[in-house]
């Protein structure tokens, strides 16, 4: 991360009262960010440090304060469950957390000494643990970032700050980013691609990082938003780019439709996070929205392949940036190289030259990359959240009202299902478990509408094996009317 903080610290010497971050709140220049930066990194001490916090210029400077000590930083999702963050701690055991929220972490970390901190007008509560890290680090780990995984516990990617630095520049020069330009954050800074494509990028490229809270954008956990509250928040801080999820750009197109008028500031809407679908792009074209498909994952540092001006092909997520080289596996499987993480927290440091995505696809002749589907069963939601489906059918099938159940959710803004309930289970009580079941589940994974099964999944009819596994596709083909109505009516 040296050569980022370096071009801040440039930015800060050549143009000092130019802004680089706002939240709405607080706005910073060049000059005051990089010398909050440098005093926060001297009051720091930790060499794998934690932060749970909403966007904002605190989130920013907590961050780059981390970076600029050397220490390793360990942003906690905060779409994560009190399970899943109980599980980071555990796994990524961090010697300091820094949060706005002490009620979620001080119940979880109760052995911790507590102390209080102003960061750009934001309170912070600082917790202080025992350095008992029984994981090993790869050298030079300057990020371990954790996504909602495709199990019910994440895993700890582990990335150097060269390979952050290699993604930033490379986005920073495909969305041509400009000093004078504006990026809204309306993800997660939490999520990697926001923390590069809406923080690092716009700084390193002397532009103004807009990061405010995302409830004041409208945004409702991690499946939800207010297109009014969005659109508001669109032509307050008329940015030059955004990056969405396929859900968010769905609520553009639909306003649009509507006849709302959006920024003409926008010049670059960048869209990824889970399969977009091909007529929801040239919807989107057709009002006029600079929108350009791309494609990553954390194990590459994020962006591998991105359309953008001048370099695009329809129904593609674009080519691969300079960084990353891509191939395809002989059974259809994206592989990639070129800019890899160095390992998981706790595994020995990975020694392939290509790394297997779990993501099907092809190239065409110009060298354009297509993706055709996953080769597993985990789904990505329109939100960019990604879920396995074997995670939540086995928390509802731990209750006793439910017999089976197959969940679906790919590319939609919310998860459904199809239940078998237990022969003697009431309607309420089916009701019930399935709220319980909720309750458990962070909001991504929720199954917030369900249909019931005609009879038991079974071998003797095709939809489930002889253990028990479920057959997703003849589920999903059997009950396709069911599931479409289900969407249609919530």
């Amino acid at each position: 991360m040296r050569d980022i903080l370096a071009r801040i610290a440039a930015q800060a010497r050549q143009r000092p009262t130019a802004p680089a971050l706002t939240d709405g709140r607080c706005t910073l220049d060049y000059a005051t960010l990089w010398q909050r930066v440098e005093t926060l990194a001297a009051k720091l001490d930790g060499e794998r440090i934690a932060y749970l916090l909403a966007n904002g210029c605190a989130w920013a400077l907590i961050d780059l304060a981390v970076q600029s000590r050397g220490a390793t930083g360990i942003p906690i999702p905060t779409f994560f469950s009190d399970t899943q963050i109980a599980h980071l701690l555990a796994d990524a055991a961090p010697d300091l957390i820094l949060t706005d929220q002490p009620a979620r972490i001080g119940a979880l970390v109760q052995d911790a000494a507590s102390v209080h901190r102003c960061v750009a007008g934001r309170e912070i509560f600082a917790y202080v643990r025992s350095r008992a890290m029984d994981k090993s680090l790869p050298p030079h780990t300057a990020k371990l970032t954790y996504t909602s995984g495709t199990t019910g516990q994440p895993k700890g990617v582990c990335l150097s700050g060269a390979a952050i630095e290699r993604v930033t520049l490379s986005l920073r020069d495909a969305v041509q980013a400009r000093d004078e330009d504006r990026t809204l954050s309306l993800l997660p800074l939490s999520t990697l691609l926001e923390n590069i494509g809406g923080l690092y990028a716009p700084l390193a490229s002397g532009g103004l990082a807009c990061i405010p809270d995302l409830a004041s954008c409208g945004m409702q956990g991690s499946s939800g938003v207010q297109p009014e509250r969005l659109i508001e928040a669109l032509h307050r801080y008329a940015p030059s780019s955004i990056i969405l999820v396929p859900q968010l750009l769905k609520v553009l197109v639909e306003a649009r439709a509507a006849g709302v008028v959006l920024p003409a500031s926008l010049r670059f809407i960048a869209v990824g996070g889970a399969p977009t679908s091909p007529a929801l792009i040239e919807r989107a074209r057709a009002f006029g929205l600079p929108v350009y498909e791309g494609y990553g994952l954390s194990e590459s540092a994020s962006v591998v392949s991105l359309n953008r001006p001048g370099d695009e092909r329809h129904g593609s997520v674009g080519r691969p940036l300079p960084q990353v080289r891509v191939r395809i596996a002989a059974d259809g499987e994206i592989e990639v190289a070129g800019n890899l993480f160095s390992g998981y927290l706790g595994v020995t440091t990975i020694t392939e030259t290509y790394w297997p995505t779990g993501d099907l696809g092809y190239l065409d002749a110009d060298g354009y990359l297509f993706i055709t589907g996953r080769k597993k069963t985990a789904f990505a939601t329109a939100y960019g959240r990604n879920v396995a489906p074997e995670w939540v059918e086995s928390e509802l099938t731990g209750s006793g009202a439910i017999l089976q159940a197959a969940v679906f959710g790919e590319g939609r803004p919310f998860s459904v299902g199809v239940i078998v309930p237990h022969p003697r289970a009431s309607q309420e009580q089916l009701s019930r478990a399935i709220e319980a079941t909720n309750e458990r589940l962070p909001d991504y994974a929720r199954v917030h509408a369900w249909t019931l099964g005609h009879e038991p999944f079974s071998p003797r009819n095709g939809l489930a094996n002889a253990t028990g596994a479920v057959n997703r596709p003849a589920i999903a083909s059997l009950y396709a009317t069911q599931i479409e109505h289900l969407y249609a009516g919530v």
